[in-house]
């Protein structure tokens, strides 16, 4: 007997190693969270593509047992994010930001808005924007939509000089920043450990 069946648009997040013929992925669906997917590794004449790294698609799925994993029977590639794999940064940025969302739970009435995050991000990237104030700008807005109180807590602990360099960074568009790399590495140094103290959203450095 078949299992359940779904439909929804995805962004593809992770690659996961090949097991029994098929591909592993993670995914981020706005309209069901995380998704662990399954699709057969294609052959030289199989008809549906295989999904890549940051493609966005949509996708028809069978569920397996358990409920967590979804087999892939049917995908439409929405979007392919080729352009990040042009840059070794960009590709480490991206990469970071997928697998920080794939890694943590979004609530149910967060999803939308995270949604939305991946595909301002991912176009980002995608386009040639720089890679380290994308990345700062992303993690920053997820922290807030996780419900972290970085702009209340976090943001208040830098000096006047460095408050307004994230605010520029955080409100300006893309095409309008010019802080040095070092400074946006500096800065993105400080969030981070911020984040890793008072929150789980990234993992804690090792001892």
């Amino acid at each position: 007997m078949p299992g359940p069946s779904l439909q929804t648009t995805a962004f593809v997040l992770t690659r996961r190693p090949a097991k029994d013929g098929y591909l592993a992925h993670g995914a981020f669906s706005a309209e069901h969270g995380a998704l662990h997917l399954m699709q057969r590794a294609p052959r030289a004449a199989a008809s549906l593509p295989p999904l890549d790294l940051f493609d966005k698609a949509a996708l028809e799925l069978e569920g397996g047992r358990g409920g967590r994993t979804w087999f892939v029977r049917g995908a439409v590639i929405v979007r392919r994010h080729t352009g990040i794999g042009r840059g070794y940064e960009t590709l480490r940025r991206a990469s970071a930001l997928a697998t920080l969302i794939d890694r943590h739970p979004v609530a149910e009435e967060d999803r939308l808005a995270v949604g939305a995050l991946l595909a301002t991000a991912l176009a980002a990237f995608d386009a040639g924007a720089r890679p380290d104030i994308v990345y700062l700008k992303a993690l920053y807005r997820f922290a807030r939509e996780e419900g972290h109180p970085v702009r209340e807590q976090w943001f208040p602990t830098l000096p006047a000089a460095d408050r307004a360099t994230v605010a520029h960074l955080l409100n300006q568009p893309l095409d309008a920043q010019t802080a040095a790399p070092e400074e946006v590495e500096r800065l993105l140094g400080r969030l981070e450990h911020y984040l890793r103290g008072h929150t789980e959203i990234l993992p804690h450095a090792e001892p």
